[in-house]
Parts: structure tokens; C-alpha cells; sequence
């Protein structure tokens, strides 16, 4: 195991931290090769299901807070792009709209869905109970976390102690309800690991590739992405563990709730969803009926 802030960083220079940086976040494409965009035909039926606010403005618009790959963030243009985006487009174009992100601070997306100047949330989400008494959530995908680290390491997620330190992204769930709880058993057996906690999921994986940090603990599709693009300088360990669903967040019974949904079930029968959630590279987790809340829709 290598020690942090020590050799390696050191001697890192401006243009290899942005070299290693554009390994991650591809920032000067910013969607994989061979991508295509997916615009399914409008489905009449679906689209007779919008609301009419949202209807009659002919946009579905989503608030996002980039970077938060592979979901969204910014290609070299300032474009938001990533797989809730594409996603997001695909299901506009199904209920006849078009479809619009706004780039917003992550706090203030839920509280433009409920005051209705966003029609949704659509940010990496997790579908939460306590989220659940304000939002619907129109699902997408299960993910949960997964721990990466620099080839040779030897790491272990479940027992972490022993000097290591450990790079999340702030107030995730890998801060929140992986790292810290298993951080506190380690300082009790007085065996303490290390937690850097940074503004973004690319800044943390920038620090275990730049060796100030032994491992990464992010949600399985931004550890996976991380590592798809890290040109073999990581590497997953581990399995995914606590599982969770994402969603596309609606006020609460909303109609558009149930639109989004049967616009999501015409992708997943249409084999479309497969395809965008392929082209970033998430092949686990996906759904085979569309749910809101984790239930199925009735009529679906």
C-alpha cells in the first residue's frame, strides 16, 4: 500500500493533473465513442397523458448539477451531456417535448420541482422514504456503492483499516453511509483511516490517481466510468454493495409521474433504455418494468 502526499504527488506537474484529470472526465468529447443520439418517435398516447402546464410550454425541463459522471456533466462546449441526459431527451421526444437541463446548485433542484419552475429532477437522485413524502420518484436505475483503487493496491472495502485513506465525493452516501460509520469502527479498534471528502466525484477520483489517496468509494456507475476512463490507472475491487434505486424526481402526485413512467416503459420495450444505459457503460442495475417509488405502474 503506498503512503498519500508523498512522492508520486509531489512530483506531479500542472498539465499531468489535467492529463489524468481528462482521463476521468473526458472533457474534450464528453460522449464515449460511438455514441449516437436517441430520439424515439412520439408515442400519441403517452404524450395525451402530459400535464398541460408542461404540455402547452413544450418543453420537459430538468434541473441537473454537473459533474456528476457518468449522469451529467459538461463536454468541452459547456454542454450539459451524460446518461440521465440522454435519457431525459429520450423520454421528452416519446412525450412529444423537447427536452431541457438547467444547470443548478444540487440543493435548490427539489425545491424548483415543488415551486414548479422545473417540471423535474434529474441529478443522480436516490430514491429515498424521506425523500418519497414530498417527490415521486419516476425510477431508472439501481446502483449502490463501489470502492476502485490504483492497480497493486491491496485494498479491502469491508475491513479498510490499517492507515488507509480513502477519497468520496461530499455528502454522498459514500461519505455519509459508508465511509464515516466504517472510518469511526477503525478510530475504535485505534487503527484510523483517512477521509477526503471533495466538491465533485471526478475530484476524488483524481485523487487516487494522483496518489493521495489509496481508494475511491463513489455509486457504482461513477466508480465503473472513473475506471472506464482512467486508461488502466484504476481499477474496481470489491462487489457493489447497498443497493439503491435513482429517479427522476415530480411533485408529488403529479400527473407527470405516471407519463414519465409509461414513457419509460415504451423504452424499455423498445430495447432503447438497453441502448443509452450501454453507451455509458452501466449494464447492471437496469429495470425491466418502469416503476415510480419502486412500485409498479398500474396499466403498465
Amino acid at each position: 500500500m503506498f503512503k498519500p502526499l508523498k512522492v508520486v504527488a509531489a512530483i506531479l506537474t500542472t498539465a499531468t493533473v489535467g492529463a489524468l484529470s481528462g482521463c476521468v472526465t473526458n472533457v474534450e468529447g464528453g460522449n464515449p465513442e460511438g455514441w449516437e443520439q436517441i430520439t424515439p418517435a412520439e408515442i400519441p398516447e403517452i404524450a395525451a397523458m402530459v400535464p398541460d402546464n408542461v404540455r402547452q410550454d413544450g418543453f420537459f425541463t430538468i434541473g441537473a448539477n454537473p459533474p456528476f459522471a457518468p449522469f451529467e456533466f459538461k463536454d468541452s462546449q459547456g454542454t450539459i451531456v451524460g446518461l440521465e441526459m440522454d435519457l431525459g431527451h429520450a423520454l421528452a421526444s416519446v412525450m412529444g417535448l423537447k427536452f431541457r437541463a438547467i444547470d443548478q446548485d444540487f440543493a435548490m433542484i427539489l425545491p424548483a420541482v415543488q415551486a414548479g419552475t422545473l417540471d423535474a429532477g434529474m441529478s443522480g437522485f436516490t430514491d429515498s422514504e424521506e425523500r418519497r413524502q414530498n417527490f415521486d420518484f419516476v425510477n431508472f436505475l439501481y446502483a449502490g456503492i463501489q470502492w476502485a483503487q490504483s492497480p497493486g493496491n491491496d485494498v479491502d472495502p469491508a475491513n479498510p483499516c490499517g492507515g488507509l485513506t480513502v477519497a468520496v465525493q461530499r455528502t454522498t452516501v459514500s461519505e455519509t453511509d459508508d465511509v464515516r460509520p466504517k472510518a469511526a469502527k477503525c478510530e475504535e479498534q485505534g487503527d484510523p483511516i483517512t477521509i477526503l471528502s471533495y466538491d465533485t466525484s471526478d475530484n476524488a477520483a483524481l485523487a487516487v490517481l494522483v496518489g493521495r489517496a489509496d481508494a475511491l468509494s463513489a455509486d457504482s456507475p461513477v466508480s465503473a466510468w472513473a475506471v472506464d476512463r482512467s486508461d488502466g490507472k484504476l481499477e474496481l475491487i470489491g462487489e457493489m454493495f447497498d443497493a439503491a434505486p435513482y429517479g427522476i424526481a415530480v411533485p408529488k402526485d403529479s400527473p407527470l409521474g405516471p407519463a414519465l413512467a409509461a414513457a419509460m416503459q415504451h423504452l424499455i420495450d423498445t430495447g432503447e433504455y438497453e441502448r443509452i444505459m450501454e453507451q455509458w457503460n452501466v449494464k447492471t442495475g437496469l429495470l425491466d418494468q418502469a416503476l415510480i417509488n419502486e412500485q409498479p405502474v398500474g396499466g403498465q
